[in-house]
């Protein structure tokens, strides 16, 4: 059963909470960081990104670095940008974006739930970044960026953040550059606090949809200190972690496309003779063409839209893994006609969350980046608990999700 508790959260005042939160670390550069953040001295990418405060080339993971994460940190809290609630909260974060309103509920979860799959993966983690994420979190003894997980819809919870969201007062509400709608509502009264706690008390799994490195990372840290501390009790604030769960049913998932650098030694004609091979192949002509439903891809390549879709028996439709989008994409393009076997590794392939739409495909290739694109239909979070459920592990680069946490709007000292 998942255990989750409220904390003590670290976060701005109200009227700096614009200023200081910031998009999520790993989806934007350091050279867009830097100009992000460029006459604001509290943005929050001083810590997440602090290789901006020192000069322009310097390896994002010098040790250097994750020193001056450290010394950002303290000096936000010094100077009474960052401040510690007085009690532990729960924190409901609404977020609003095309329309559409998503809440979660910010929670420190547990690392034993981690470990022992309560709550569920669907990716593989990289250790490098895993690394990253460990040194940023001793290095300022806190979790500035969320996980972001998922649970089956439950009516209980739904309840308890519609009485708060529409009886009080949001704590923050305001709308970033990204055009993302952020509330938050603090969560303090025993009441609220005990139904939400027993509500996830009762909930066989929770799913990971984000923030596979930051769990895995907040796992090791936990572990480490575990080993050093021999007055170890399992109640410290290192056994827990920073994350936003959402009801499954209210996420959105985009499409996450594929371009290619070059045809593997082949023709358009020969490319094009080869999809014919596993795929029913409609040339759509030079109109940008998305796909419309699950096992339809779009290929674009020399000024032409192709709508490709597999043809029967080409995949294990009873295979959780081999039946996604990706496997099929996988198997029958980028490995049969393109020789691309590692998407973890090979510089031959680049991927394109579907938030920069099908227009960035077609830019890559007519500019010559890359030589053609393939955009898929998103995975749908059925599918990611699916194969969670089933104990195996996507393929790479499967989902993207918008909107993003907002980062700083509550951090986890541990």
């Amino acid at each position: 059963m998942a255990q989750v508790k409220p904390f003590k959260g670290v976060r701005p005042p109200r009227e700096l909470v614009e200023r200081v939160s910031a998009r999520p670390y790993d989806v934007l550069s350091s050279d867009e960081a830097r100009s992000e953040a460029e006459g604001n001295v509290m943005s929050l990418y001083h810590i997440t990104r602090p290789e901006i405060n020192l000069p322009s080339g310097t390896d994002e993971h010098a040790p250097q670095v994750y020193s001056e994460a450290s010394r950002q940190y303290k000096l936000f809290k010094e100077a009474g940008w960052l401040r510690q609630d007085p009690q532990p909260y729960y924190y409901i974060y609404a977020q609003t974006w095309r329309d559409k309103t998503q809440y979660g509920i910010v929670v420190a979860a547990s690392v034993e739930d981690y470990n022992n799959g309560v709550i569920l993966r669907h990716e593989q983690t990289r250790r490098d970044k895993e690394d990253d994420r460990m040194r940023h979190i001793e290095s300022c003894s806190a979790q500035v960026g969320p996980a972001f997980l998922a649970y089956l819809p439950n009516d209980g919870i739904r309840a308890v953040i519609e009485r708060i969201t529409t009886s009080e007062k949001a704590e923050y509400d305001f709308v970033s550059s990204d055009d993302i709608r952020h509330r938050m509502w603090l969560v303090g009264d025993p009441r609220s606090i005990l139904e939400i706690t027993l509500f996830f008390e009762k909930m066989p799994h929770l799913y990971i949809a984000d923030g596979h490195h930051r769990s895995a990372a907040a796992s090791r840290v936990a572990a480490e200190r575990k080993a050093n501390n021999p007055r170890h009790t399992g109640d410290e604030e290192y056994n827990s972690f920073l994350a936003v769960c959402f009801s499954a049913d209210e996420l959105t998932i985009l499409d996450y496309n594929r371009v290619i650098k070059d045809l593997n030694g082949l023709t358009l004609h020969q490319v094009v003779e080869r999809l014919h091979e596993s795929f029913i192949v409609h040339d759509k002509g030079q109109d940008m063409y998305c796909p419309s439903h699950i096992h339809e891809f779009a290929m674009y390549i020399h000024g032409h839209w192709y709508a490709l879709t597999p043809k029967e028996g080409t995949f294990d439709e009873n295979d959780p893994i081999k039946r996604l989008d990706v496997s099929i994409s996988s198997e029958l393009i980028l490995d049969k006609i393109f020789g691309i076997r590692d998407l973890r590794d090979s510089k031959r392939i680049d991927f394109v969350g579907g938030i920069r739409g099908l227009l960035d495909l077609k830019r890559r290739v007519d500019n010559g980046e890359a030589a053609c694109a393939l955009a898929l239909y998103p995975t749908t979070m059925q599918q990611i608990i699916d194969v969670a459920d089933s104990g195996n592990i996507m393929p790479p680069k499967a989902t993207w999700f918008e909107p993003k946490l907002r980062s700083g709007i509550v951090i986890h000292e541990i």
